[in-house]
């Protein structure tokens, strides 16, 4: 076990934390109070993680929760964002937009793979200053497995252990939707974290092959993150029209979440209500982190997590075969 992994994890993610790409501009225009609005509704209901990263509105994201935090006591939260994708001037610009990657904001920036230790501590300089805060909680190396997961490995995650034997980091990880990169980065590196998009939920549980034994053996922490599958598992009837993983859900998929809808419902329980919880039954899941750039959305799943599920429930859904 990793004495760094051990001392490094930070205390109090909680069991929600918010996730910051939808005040990024994902999928639609946000305006800024209503985004102010979500982060004002997570901090008042009690969270105290806060999650962004560049990706998110080539910077939005960043910008827009580092202006909700400086208004609030530094020491009383935990801030995490994400390298390997640096933002550099569009020399292509002309009034387009960054849908192709699913953000409603103007293509100004593009991003350029970088997880060289120049660009790493370039990427956590250009947070900062996006944020106007003086330190970051947690850096993880984020999607190398989309670029070149090799190189990002062998460079990324040194670098960022680095940086946080220099104190310039608080933690270090891994943010990725796949649960065979992050299980490759816990072995060969030396992690505290890793954030695990997707593929540990009530749908869906790759992350337990190997993933979540190899951190729970190594006192590595996992943040569990898109928990609803992208909004498929967000209503209590899973429609047709819903996204999964980020595009639309195949049928298969679909037929899946909908029986699960069914085993909940005749349990007395909605899905979400299911599906938000579910990852903190495994031992190494340190925190849920969902994300939403409604306020009305930030305090359902905040009274979503505060909902009591008995043990019978959990059992009922094993004996159906539905989770594990």
């Amino acid at each position: 076990m990793s004495t760094s992994a051990r001392s490094a994890q930070p205390a109090g993610l909680g069991r929600l934390g918010y996730g910051g790409a939808s005040i990024g501009n994902l999928y639609r225009e946000v305006a800024d109070a209503d985004a102010e609005a979500a982060l004002d509704a997570a901090w008042a209901g009690g969270i105290r993680y806060f999650d962004t990263a560049p990706h998110y509105g080539l910077g939005l994201s960043e910008r827009r929760m580092g202006e909700f935090l400086r208004g609030r006591p530094r020491d009383e939260y935990l801030l995490s964002t994400k390298v390997g994708r640096v933002l550099e001037p569009n020399p292509d610009f002309s009034g387009g937009d960054d849908l192709a990657h699913e953000y409603a904001v103007p293509d100004r920036t593009v991003r350029r793979f970088d997880p060289s230790e120049a660009g790493v501590r370039r990427s956590i300089e250009d947070s900062l200053e996006r944020l106007g805060l003086d330190r970051i909680d947690i850096a993880y190396l984020h999607d190398p497995d989309a670029y070149d997961l090799d190189r990002g490995l062998a460079e990324g995650l040194p670098a960022l252990a680095k940086l946080r034997d220099e104190g310039v980091v608080g933690a270090i990880g891994i943010g990725t939707n796949s649960a065979d990169a992050a299980a490759r980065a816990v072995r060969e590196g030396d992690l505290d974290l890793v954030m695990i998009a997707g593929r540990f939920t009530l749908l869906e549980q790759p992350a337990l092959a190997e993933l979540l034994p190899l951190c729970e053996s190594r006192g590595v922490g996992v943040v569990a993150a898109a928990v609803f599958n992208s909004g498929l598992l967000a209503t209590a009837s899973p429609e047709a029209g819903a996204r999964y993983d980020y595009a639309a859900v195949p049928s298969e998929v679909l037929a899946r979440a909908r029986r699960l809808a069914e085993a909940c419902a005749a349990e007395g329980v909605e899905l979400p209500v299911a599906a938000i919880q579910y990852p903190l039954r495994h031992p190494a899941v340190r925190s849920v982190v969902v994300g939403s750039a409604r306020a009305s959305s930030v305090e359902q799943n905040l009274a979503r997590m505060a909902e009591p599920l008995p043990e019978e429930f959990w059992t009922s859904l094993a004996e159906q075969g539905l989770i594990p």
